[in-house]
């Protein structure tokens, strides 16, 4: 992993990159526990983490240092977790993690088809939409994860369509554009990307 400088560096770069409107949420996922120190000494703003067992373990250290959202897969049993510690939730798919959630949400949307993959099919999207908000949470908007490829145009058609579906629903933020096509998100109207090694070195 980079140093404090070479990440703050590389932050910047992506910073320039995709404009001052677009927040940049830093995947934390493989940064140790130990090692969060070099973010808060490059400056980093909002992190995003994966699992909610490293969520409690990172946030009783390092809480106060950072902003912090949930972009992992959300488990019920883990959405009170979630609640506590995050201002941002990126990856709500079902209602019975929207009933243990307290905090804003986006919600994340299957575009591809894919099996692996989490999230809201988009015909089941203004439904479940609906049913989210009538318990009571905030939906800010919409996230997804296109298909992996090294070529980032791939992921723009599933970014555009995403786009889509926000302007229908009347929601504003987009959580959309990783390492591998942050660029091409943040061109199709992402306000958020979820970066990681980029800045790390990895």
């Amino acid at each position: 992993m980079w140093s404090s400088a070479e990440i703050r560096s590389a932050y910047e770069r992506v910073r320039a990159e995709v404009g001052l409107e677009v927040e940049i949420v830093v995947a934390t996922k493989y940064v140790p526990v130990e090692l969060l120190s070099r973010l808060v000494d490059a400056g980093i703003e909002t992190v995003g983490e994966n699992r909610a067992q490293d969520l409690e373990a990172k946030h009783e250290l390092f809480g106060p240092s950072f902003r912090w959202h949930f972009i992992g897969h959300l488990q019920s049993r883990k959405a009170p977790i979630v609640s506590r510690l995050c201002d941002l939730c990126h990856s709500l798919d079902s209602l019975s993690a929207a009933r243990k959630l307290t905090i804003p949400t986006l919600i994340e949307v299957n575009l591809s088809g894919e099996e692996t993959k989490s999230g809201v099919v988009p015909g089941d999207l203004m439904p479940f939409v609906s049913e989210v908000r009538e318990l009571g949470v905030e939906v800010r908007g919409l996230m997804t994860m296109p298909p992996l490829s090294d070529d980032p145009e791939r992921s723009r058609p599933y970014f555009r369509a995403l786009k889509d579906l926000a302007g229908e629903l009347g929601l504003a933020e987009l959580s959309m554009g990783t390492t591998q096509d942050y660029r091409v998100a943040a061109e199709e109207g992402a306000t958020m990307v979820r970066v990681g090694s980029v800045l790390f070195g990895r």
